[in-house]
């Protein structure tokens, strides 16, 4: 009786040990990846180079409207070479509001704004 008792409370020991173990791992998992995240985000963002868009042509090939400096030039670009095609003024673009502030909030505010943004 006593080895079937001992034996039953090492397998939830070991069970439990494996639930900590995954926790542990899921958590340091979550958290290595939001520091790469907000590094690569810190990183890109202090350049002089900016993708204002890009429309998909076909799988290899895009056109990007790139922004260098204070010069806007829209790019082919394939799957080994790079095209200009002319350069823009930034007066010919449509230029967005960056979309951050909407990403900010709770999952239901977010989808409120979603579902608003579609009906419009």
């Amino acid at each position: 009786m006593t080895t079937l008792y001992l034996s039953k409370l090492d397998d939830i020991i070991q069970l439990l040990t494996l639930i900590v173990i995954f926790v542990i791992v899921l958590g340091a998992t979550y958290w290595t990846s939001r520091w790469i995240a907000n590094y690569q985000k810190s990183a890109v963002g202090k350049g002089n180079i900016e993708v204002i868009e890009i429309r998909r042509l076909t799988n290899t090939k895009a056109i990007e409207i790139v922004r260098i400096g204070d010069a806007y030039y829209a790019l082919a670009v394939g799957k080994d070479e790079i095209n200009l095609i002319c350069k823009l003024e930034e007066s010919e673009l449509k230029l967005m509001e960056p979309q951050t502030n909407l990403m900010q909030g709770n999952f239901k505010e977010l989808l409120d704004k979603m579902s608003k943004k579609s009906k419009e």
